[in-house]
């Protein structure tokens, strides 16, 4: 672990999505910073961004930018990292990513600090983190505590994905094709391969051979390796939804226990990064619209269900810029820099 004194931190990918989120939560959790330098593309080179009430200007990548840097986080996409990351370890930096490039290599940690924290504990130098895919993080949070009380059989996930996952870009066309729609106008699709606007689509990546789509894949095998458990069963069916922000996933949990529906409650109330809204008869459980901009995830609907009684049924909603990339990467470099947040 590293002794926490001000540091110098980048942040790259500045002007996105993630990364004005990463701003906003530094700025919130008073990181203690003594230098920020931002970057991002060419055509965001010069572009001023606001920070703690001065403007920071955004640069572009070069070769030596990380040089005097303490840490890195990165929030581009993964050929930006497998390029850029390595580059900043070298510079002396702990590199925070948040693309896919190193999740599942064995070398590198993929960290949800809730769920499996302590690993950090045997990183002692500058080194590349990886951040999980957003829709992984939520559930993982979830699924911990039910794996390390009563053990996971398996578990089977259903995902609702806001379109925030997919970029500013995403976002826009969202908008852009509900007021379209609103006003009988034809709708244009570029990002996504159908409209989006009051529609789902079920399809988060590409298909792959065997009929399961890349973020299917992206949780299936993070989970195993955030949880340290290859034996668990998973599957995911994701799908994209017409909000704007917030995932939510429904998920069937079978544990290798017999436990009653106060035993799982109890736990979830007591689970670091968890918040229970679980008052069904009341009209109370998670939703997508007020999850967005919290930091916890968020579990209700929590029921047995009636065909295999080890099986339990419950809706986890969670805002998958926040939570699901930069607070998450940021609660990394809290526990490497044992920073009290």
């Amino acid at each position: 672990m590293v002794p926490t004194n001000l540091l110098k931190i980048g942040v790259v990918g500045a002007t996105g999505m993630v990364g004005t989120e990463f701003l906003k939560i530094l700025e919130q959790r008073r990181f203690p910073i003594d230098e920020i330098r931002l970057f991002a593309s060419e055509a965001s080179k010069g572009q001023m961004i606001g920070f703690r009430g001065e403007n920071c200007k955004v640069d572009s990548l070069s070769d030596g930018c990380f040089k005097g840097l303490d840490l890195v986080f990165f929030s581009s996409g993964d050929g930006i990292s497998q390029t850029w990351a390595p580059k900043a370890v070298s510079d002396g930096a702990y590199a925070i990513d948040n693309s896919g490039a190193f999740r599942m290599n064995a070398e590198v940690p993929l960290v949800v600090p809730e769920v499996n924290g302590d690993i950090l504990e045997e990183v002692t130098s500058p080194t590349i983190i990886a951040n999980p895919n957003c829709s992984t993080i939520q559930m993982v949070v979830a699924l911990n505590p039910l794996h390390r009380k009563f053990g996971i059989e398996s578990v089977k996930v259903a995902t609702y994905q806001s379109v925030s996952g997919a970029g500013k870009l995403a976002v826009d066309e969202l908008n852009q094709q509900t007021l379209a729609a609103m006003n009988h106008q034809d709708v244009e699709t570029q990002i996504f391969p159908h409209p989006i606007a009051f529609n789902n689509i079920p399809q988060i990546g590409s298909f792959g051979a065997d009929g399961f789509c890349s973020e299917e894949t992206k949780m299936r095998k993070e989970t195993k390796k955030i949880l340290r458990n290859d034996s668990i069963r998973v599957s995911a069916f994701t799908v994209r939804t017409s909000t704007l922000n917030g995932h939510s996933e429904a998920l069937w949990v079978t544990l290798k226990k017999r436990v009653s529906k106060e035993d799982v409650v109890s736990l979830f109330k007591t689970s670091p990064g968890l918040a229970v809204v679980d008052d069904p008869s009341n009209n109370q459980y998670p939703l997508t619209r007020t999850a967005s901009g919290k930091d916890p995830v968020y579990v209700g609907r929590i029921h047995q269900d009636l065909e295999e009684e080890n099986t339990w049924l419950m809706w986890v909603v969670s805002d998958n810029i926040r939570k699901g990339a930069a607070l998450n990467g940021i609660q990394i470099a809290e526990t490497i820099f044992k920073i009290d947040s």
